[in-house]
């Protein structure tokens, strides 16, 4: 990664990436924890599927934060 200039990526970050990019496209819960070797579906959804900003806009409006289009 350095020799290309690239940003340094942990595994664990490739991992919630791909997880989290598996849950937006409408994989299910239980297949996501299953395929992370996790037993408990609130492992998977706590410490690797990330909520992405579309996903966090309904609570800025609803704080009062600006609404705006993603």
């Amino acid at each position: 990664m350095d020799a290309n200039g690239l940003r340094r990526v942990r595994l664990y970050d490739a991992r919630a990436s791909c997880l989290t990019y598996l849950a937006d496209n409408g994989v299910p819960d239980h297949p996501l924890a299953m395929g992370a070797g996790h037993p408990n579906v609130k492992t998977t959804k706590r410490w690797y599927v990330k909520p992405d900003v579309a996903d966090l806009l309904p609570a800025a409006e609803a704080w009062g934060g600006p609404a705006r289009s993603v």
